[in-house]
């Protein structure tokens, strides 16, 4: 039973809710008894500027002084309500709908968020959870949230057998009733005539059909957004039901296999006739996906639409191996989505229903199922597998463009209607079919849209569009695209992170007194000299370095950090924000950063000549590199100078140079070197991956050319001390939190990752590829040289790369010590320390390694393993996002610079298919594919070549001659531009001349 009593401990109107015991058992044995009561309020205030009550009845951190009033005292009124509204949305209504509710303007303002429904989104999608919560900081939008849970009159306890969802549709209707009826109160109080109507936004119709008949002003989203003023626009983004889509397609039939039950799917994998993975789809066969699975050495191959049933890039399905007369080989074939299904109607015809396969596309497998089954050998078919459920959806924000030929109605002053189809420009992503008002409007256009749901009935998912990014191929809409497409967080800083930086702002210094609280417990170490070493224009500078000769013939080394969690403390705005954002991410043109630049670019970064805080790693070391000695500090330092590498390598080459200075980068060379060399020993690896630099124009960013990078002896030095840095830390702070220090690991890949790399390399240049372990890997990749030409062995190692796992962040207590090994450095344990400025792994590292060394208590954020592991698993991906967002914009650039251009550049073949072949340019760190079909006819015909799997060769016929292509073989390419019509985007076109 639960009992209502008043509290006595508090002068404010509240009552407290006695709900629920509970019975504990403690370790000791002993039965605790624990009681929750929930206490409810009538001093939450409505938020409303009409309402002069709730200011007098709002505690002091509710005045307005300090927590001014949200919603308005005009809300925007319509022609269905010309008196004003307020809008109170249901959880549906944001999770279906959240682009409208960010969308810029009038529409969506003077929103009431309830506390019942903000929990609910939190729980159904952390994602938009925080992009609600990022509508609730937006002053302009005027989102308020509302406690209606600890609020007395709009509390809702669930019933005897009640669901908790509709529960939580009574809660929200319960509010919008009191609103109203405040809200008149309020009003007649301040004599007057009008008050907004208090409108609840869901297209739940039970819910709809409840609020009605309680007399509650209720609509779902898509007749609400038909009075607003531009509808047209907005109509497009509201989700089509489900009973709308069916009603559009007459004869609609069921085209997939129903998906498994979640506990059926739960019950298969827990007793291995299921198996959970991630399916991801080949960028070079659309119609082939593969999941890798613990049970099997190699991925489990899904070909087919069908199999896929309907699985997106991404997402966490479960898996059903198929019998084994139907494995076969991976793919042998590019196959795209515009070859197969051009023309296709985005709308289903009226006299057929669509088909799952075309007949284009059934021929290409069953041509697919007789290569790999007759020129395959028996040994090298791989279990295939198809999809009978989904655990989790991948589905986000996709960039595409609409598809020109889809479009029925093509006079922009249409409003007609009509359903077309977006092309992503991810090409692992299916088409989808998405109704649209202003299709023609769109072509030509960059599109943002999402997609909501894909039927049994539907051949491509339905999805709605959110907005126009600009005409395609323009720097502000590709850039923007890039950013969408690879989930970075681009907006401007809100004002609550920048009121978390110094007030002093540009000014602020390091104190001038040591008796300054700011240098407590720091070393002052501005007599060392101390200087740093980064690419040219670098501005956010996290490293320094300084070594000098000891008396007794050792060396002290230093490496300086800047010192970011002096000025971001764990738990507010700026920290959030940053551990969101998870890196700097940096493009061809700009930076998108971390932290605000005034931390990033100044106080923070380590700049010559003035005094800055630092987190100091300092050794003494021998004459072989070994640690005699490690200290950590907090510090004051003074740089005396900030190199490019370049400059700092001319400077240690310059003879004439006998200063200080210069001498202790001459120890830090010759230190690094013998590091390197015991690390080269231990098995570490030295790979490769294609790395340009596009050089633009100063003031306007336009590419002007692309250089390959030069790596300097200068690179790998400080590279060797960062390394070093970030060993000792990793050591010290598992040491010190043997549970919850934050580390990185490199996982050993599977061998089965360099058995295709292996028989290349056998059977096209007789060399051996041994993998026992990283020197074993790493001794092979020196012996793979070729004389006559010195770039195989980069190409090789570029291949290798592309074998090896991702590195990850973890929580130490979540692995195995063995577990913590770094493969590809060949270190027992690794963490990252050195580049705060730039990734929050390293600002929490400083953290952990303040507390370790007594500098500062340990955040409890900081001694949770679950809390640990969700920073980690966010900044895994936020650091692969941006490591890609940083590849697709000097891919733009690539494109932009050579726009116009004809060059003939040196090329390698690095893949073989049965219809064409990838070439890589070393020039300009681009691969590209070259198709048969798209040779001269004197060249090859595409049917009359011949392809050998064994030989990784393709015999071209074509004239009188007869030509081969083989992997590794060094080609002549003849490199121009096109605007590729799959995916929008202007790519590098290569095309065979030797």
């Amino acid at each position: 039973m639960t009992s209502l009593k008043r509290s006595h401990a508090s002068t404010a109107p509240t009552t407290t809710l006695s709900s629920k015991t509970y019975l504990r058992t403690l370790k000791s044995g002993k039965v605790q008894k624990i009681v929750r009561e929930l206490y409810l309020r009538q001093d939450i205030p409505c938020s409303s500027q009409l309402c002069t009550a709730c200011l007098d009845l709002a505690p002091p951190s509710f005045h307005r002084k300090t927590e001014p009033f949200v919603l308005s005292a005009t809300p925007a009124a319509t022609k269905q309500y010309p008196q004003g509204h307020y809008l109170v949305p249901d959880t549906n209504a944001f999770l279906s709908a959240m682009d409208l509710f960010e969308t810029e303007g009038a529409a969506f303002q003077d929103v009431i968020v309830l506390q019942t429904v903000l929990e609910e989104v939190k729980n159904r999608s952390l994602p938009l959870y925080n992009r609600l919560i990022a509508l609730t900081k937006n002053e302009g939008k005027r989102f308020y949230v509302f406690f209606n849970d600890f609020r007395l009159e709009t509390y809702v306890q669930r019933d005897a057998g009640e669901t908790i969802n509709d529960r939580n549709d009574r809660a929200v209707r319960k509010a919008c009733a009191w609103y109203a009826e405040h809200l008149r109160q309020a009003v007649t109080a301040r004599q007057s005539a009008r008050y907004p109507a208090v409108i609840m936004i869901s297209n739940d119709k039970d819910s709809l059909r409840k609020a009605n008949a309680e007399d509650i002003e209720a609509s779902n989203l898509e007749s609400y957004v038909k009075g607003l003023p531009d509808a047209d626009r907005l109509l497009d983004m509201v989700a089509s039901s489900r009973e709308q889509r069916l009603a559009r397609e007459t004869k609609a039939e069921t085209l997939y296999p129903e998906y498994l039950s979640m506990s059926a799917m739960l019950t298969g994998v827990k007793n291995g006739t299921l198996h959970q993975g991630i399916f991801n789809v080949s960028p070079y066969n659309y119609l082939e996906g593969t999941v890798h699975v613990p049970a099997f050495d190699r991925a489990l191959i899904v070909q087919g639409r069908e199999n896929s049933n309907r699985a997106v890039s991404g997402d966490i399905v479960v898996i059903e191996v198929l019998p084994k007369d139907q494995w076969k080989a991976p793919s042998s074939k590019v196959i795209e989505e515009e070859d197969l299904g051009k023309n296709e109607n985005a709308e289903v015809d009226e006299d057929s229903s669509e088909a799952i396969v075309t007949e284009r596309e059934r021929r290409a497998l069953q041509e697919e199922v007789r290569r790999a089954h007759g020129q395959v050998a028996e040994g090298k078919k791989q279990p295939t597998a198809k999809v009978v459920g989904i655990i989790k959806r991948n589905w986000r924000q996709y960039v595409g463009h609409v598809d020109k030929d889809s479009v029925r109605t093509r006079t922009k002053d249409s409003r007609a209607q009509q359903t077309v189809f977006l092309v992503p420009m991810d090409k692992r992503i299916p088409k989808i079919r998405v109704r649209t008002r202003q299709a023609a409007g769109l072509l030509g256009q960059r599109v943002l849209v999402t997609i909501d749901t894909w039927d049994r009935e539907s051949r491509y998912p339905v999805g709605h569009f959110i907005r126009s990014l600009g005409e395609l191929e323009t720097k502000g809409a590709e850039t923007e695209a890039l950013l969408l497409e690879w989930d970075v967080q681009y907006r401007p800083f809100p004002r609550t992170v920048l009121d978390c930086l110094p007030p002093e702002g540009h000014e602020w210094e390091v104190p001038k007194s040591v008796d300054d609280p700011g240098w407590t417990g720091r070393r002052d170490l501005t007599d060392l000299l101390i200087c740093s070493i980064d690419p040219p224009g670098c501005v956010d500078i996290d490293d320094a370095l300084h070594a000098r000769l000891l008396p007794n013939g050792n060396f002290e080394v230093g490496v300086h950090i800047a010192d970011v969690s002096h000025f971001v403390k764990p738990n507010n705005a700026m920290d959030k924000e940053a551990s969101l954002r998870g890196t700097t991410v940096y493009l061809v043109d700009k930076r998108i950063d971390m932290l605000p630049m005034l931390l990033g670019t100044d106080l923070c970064s380590l700049k010559p000549y003035i005094e800055r805080y630092a987190f100091s790693v300092i050794w003494e070391l021998d004459k072989n590199a070994d640690i005699v000695s490690s200290t950590f500090t907090k510090s004051v330092i003074r740089s005396r100078e900030a190199f490019s590498y370049e400059a700092a390598q001319l400077r240690i080459d310059d003879k004439s140079q006998q200063d200080d200075l210069t001498k202790g980068m001459r120890h830090l060379m010759m230190l690094s070197k013998r590091l390197r060399a015991k690390r080269m020993a231990a098995g570490a690896l030295n790979l490769a991956s294609p790395e340009v630099r596009v050089q633009t124009e100063s003031e306007t960013s336009d590419p002007v050319d692309v250089q390959t990078k030069q790596l300097l002896d200068t690179n790998q030095l400080v590279e060797e001390f960062m390394l070093l840095a970030n060993i000792s830390v990793a050591s010290k702070i598992y040491e010190a939190f043997p549970q919850t220090a934050l580390l990185r690991r490199h996982a050993a890949p599977p061998k089965t990752n360099f058995e295709e790399l292996g028989n290349q390399l056998k059977v096209k240049k007789g060399m051996e590829l041994h993998t026992d372990s990283s020197k074993a890997v790493a001794d092979s990749l020196d012996k793979c040289v070729d004389q006559s030409e010195p770039f195989f062995n980069t190409l090789v190692r570029i291949l290798a790369t592309r074998c090896m796992m991702s590195a990850e962040y973890f929580c130490s207590g979540t692995q195995a010590p063995s577990e913590f090994r770094h493969y590809g450095l060949a270190s027992e344990i690794y963490t990252h320390f050195t580049s705060p400025i730039r990734r929050y792994a390293d600002l929490e590292a400083h953290r952990q390694l303040a507390a370790a060394i007594d500098y500062e208590p340990l955040d409890a954020s900081l001694q949770s393993k679950s809390k640990i592991e969700a920073v980690c698993k966010n900044i895994n991906v936020r650091h692969r996002n941006a490591q890609m967002a940083g590849r697709a914009s000097v891919e733009y650039y690539v494109g932009q610079a050579l726009k116009g251009r004809v060059l003939e550049e040196d090329g390698f073949i690095m893949r073989i298919f049965s219809n064409g072949f990838v070439v890589f340019v070393p020039r300009f760190g681009i691969e590209g594919l070259i198709r048969l079909r798209d040779l001269p006819e004197e060249v090859g015909r595409e049917q009359d070549s011949v392809f050998d799997s064994e030989d990784y060769s393709l015999t071209l016929r074509g004239g009188k001659v007869e030509r081969k292509v083989e992997l590794f073989q060094k080609v002549t390419v003849k490199i121009s531009d096109e605007a590729e019509e799959s995916t929008g985007k202007r790519k590098i076109k290569l095309q065979l001349t030797k």
